[in-house]
């Protein structure tokens, strides 16, 4: 299969987050939301994404649009391996949150900083 429909998406989706601990969940009181649009950052999909609300709550959001749009023509396998890194980062910066620390947040700027740093204006 080249490219999952939708729901093969999310049945992928739900058989990567049960199989994570329920020690790790503690206050992911949103859980884990699939949008079937796109986000984009630039140039760069952003594939999911960690969100802190006062009000909503801790949850994770993932853009299966964004999945098509990098990995439309790759095999099954590089959907679940993209499935699986991408609940690992999100859940990363959940953890990260509970802990009061914001390393991959920092990395992630620092690495953001360099690609626009590179890019030719124009």
């Amino acid at each position: 299969m080249a490219k999952p429909s939708f729901d093969e998406f999310a049945d992928m989706l739900d058989r990567a987050v049960d199989r994570i601990p329920d020690r790790f969940l503690r206050d992911l009181t949103g859980g884990f939301n699939l949008r079937q649009g796109k986000k984009r950052e630039g140039e760069y999909f952003i594939l999911g994404e960690y969100i802190e609300d006062g009000i909503g709550g801790c949850f994770i959001i993932f853009y299966y649009g964004s999945f098509v749009g990098l990995l439309e023509d790759e095999p099954d396998n590089c959907w679940e391996e993209e499935i699986i890194d991408t609940v690992l980062h999100e859940m990363e910066h959940h953890l990260e949150s509970l802990a009061g620390c914001d390393d991959l947040a920092r990395r992630e700027i620092e690495e953001l900083a360099r690609a626009l740093q590179n890019e030719p204006t124009g």
